[in-house]
């Protein structure tokens, strides 16, 4: 089944199964239950079930999946069963712990560009990639780069993505506070960490009833 077939919210759970079983792999496990990877990941095990049930039976009776082929499908089925290399333009404080964040790699995403605007970082190298002038972004269309991070102020993002774009890239991932106007054809993913942290206290006791206590 293809992805524009598969519901966000399942396509939003698939990287968190697969996390869980590269962490079962890790221990030395072959298979695991539903509910062993719903107590791994923090999603109930009927969802779990219901999601994998898009992409065929991989799991066995009394058995459970095996570990090794439900995270190939995964893959597959997220597109990550080769490399994507991904640029990075802003490298800031938040863009250069992403450069030297590991994870990336666990999914098969290898960050090879880093641009920014600031003459004082352009040819600095962090986390082994080079920090190149922004002014140079469309030479990505020859570099077969067709995912970005950006990472820069609201103000600049939108000028950035145009530029991006027009370089090739398909998707981005932006951490910049605002909306993007983007075309149909390519997909960004906006997560606004500030944002984020503000849906915090509501499930927290006010500060008045923690006093109290």
């Amino acid at each position: 089944m293809r992805y524009h077939k598969i519901p966000d919210e399942t396509v939003r759970r698939l990287p968190i199964y697969l996390r869980g079983l590269m962490v079962s792999a890790d221990q030395g496990c072959e298979h695991i239950s539903s509910q062993s990877l719903a107590d791994s990941v923090g999603v109930d095990a009927w969802q779990i079930r219901k999601d994998l049930s898009y992409f065929g039976d991989f799991g066995t009776p009394g058995v459970g999946y095996n570990i090794e082929k439900l995270a190939r499908g995964i893959k597959k089925t997220l597109r990550l069963d080769a490399i994507r290399r991904a640029v990075l333009v802003g490298v800031g404080d938040l863009g250069s712990a992403l450069l030297a964040y590991p994870g990336f790699r666990m999914y098969g995403l290898d960050i090879v560009a880093a641009f920014d605007a600031d003459p004082k970082k352009i040819g600095k190298t962090v986390n082994g990639v080079e920090i190149e002038d922004a002014a140079k972004i469309g030479t990505l269309r020859q570099r077969d780069i067709s995912l970005a991070i950006v990472a820069v102020p609201r103000a600049a993002a939108q000028s950035m993505v145009d530029e991006l774009v027009a370089a090739g890239v398909k998707g981005v991932l932006n951490f910049a506070p605002c909306k993007l106007v983007v075309p149909k054809r390519i997909k960004v993913i906006t997560l606004d960490i500030a944002m984020e942290l503000a849906r915090l206290p509501y499930y927290m006791p006010r500060v008045e009833q923690m006093s109290e206590t």
